[in-house]
């Protein structure tokens, strides 16, 4: 069986989860993975927030940003419902505000704005040089010799395939502060073929590991350290079509933290070296 073939059930759920239900006009219903915590992960609730926004425009134009604030605490234990306000529809664009809300409180709200595809002119910035992701192992292989980690990511199988160029920030040397973390992102199976879909998942899987990049810069890990770290804002740029099932390079850097607020940023690449995107959050960091 292939890696592929084995994260597959992960991510056939993670699209289940991405596919509200619709339950008024411009209302949608999501529901959770369950976590130890029954905290709501934050870029689950952006995919889900950007889909219901996509639902509500026409499909000929393409989400090219969004800007989101994480407002509290979702509880995955409980539905969360997307309530979409169209704001207008131009000739060439559409704006929608998503505000999710559990228990009759916000939780979290979304900007986007959607652009039919039309010509202009064209520059980008240069892909770092990375190793390809075929040259990098997998997690399960990283972590072979460390049974407490391997035996853990066996369990726990991801829908996202993630391959580090220099390992995962809370593995890394406490005196590798470059501040800076790359790695690359593929679905861990097959998607359809719904550009949406692959945007949200994008989304899904940008904050997985951002919030970390601000802990390389300065050596710290929970592994080390007692962190208490919360996403406040997201935001994302697309500037090309993506498909998830194809490898994206994900690097990121942390600018500046002060105040118990770390700030990081991250880019997108295809394989080729095409910028697919950008994205940039801040959070809270507390290290004791």
């Amino acid at each position: 069986m292939t890696s592929d073939e084995a994260g597959q059930p992960e991510l056939d759920a993670l699209v289940r989860l991405l596919d509200l239900e619709q339950i008024e006009t411009d209302i949608f219903r999501g529901q959770s993975h369950s976590t130890p915590i029954q905290r709501v992960f934050g870029g689950q609730v952006a995919g889900q927030a950007l889909v219901a926004a996509g639902r509500t425009v026409d499909p000929q134009r393409a989400v090219h940003s969004l800007h989101s604030y994480f407002i509290r605490p979702g509880d995955t234990t409980k539905p969360i419902l997307y309530e979409v306000d169209r704001v207008r529809d131009g000739q060439s664009f559409s704006v929608r505000r998503v505000v999710a809300v559990q228990d009759g409180k916000t939780i979290f709200t979304l900007s986007a704005s959607f652009q039919l595809e039309q010509d202009g002119i064209e520059h980008q910035p240069t892909m770092p040089p990375v190793p390809m992701p075929e040259d990098l192992p997998t997690l399960e292989e990283r972590f072979r010799e460390r049974p407490e980690i391997y035996e853990l990511l066996l369990r726990r199988k991801h829908p996202i395939d993630r391959r580090y160029v220099d390992g995962p920030s809370w593995d890394r040397s406490p005196t590798d502060r470059s501040g800076v973390q790359s790695l690359w992102i593929r679905a861990n199976g097959t998607l359809p073929d719904d550009p949406l879909l692959h945007v949200c998942v994008l989304t899904y899987a940008s904050d997985l590991t951002l919030l970390d990049t601000v802990l390389v810069q300065h050596g710290v890990s929970h592994d080390t350290h007692q962190i208490s770290m919360a996403s406040l804002d997201h935001a994302m740029w697309f500037v090309r079509p993506v498909r998830m099932d194809e490898w994206v390079l994900y690097s990121m850097k942390s600018p500046a933290a002060r105040g118990g607020r770390g700030f990081a940023t991250g880019r997108f690449f295809s394989r080729d070296g095409l910028y697919l995107g950008s994205v940039a959050q801040e959070g809270m960091i507390r290290v004791r």
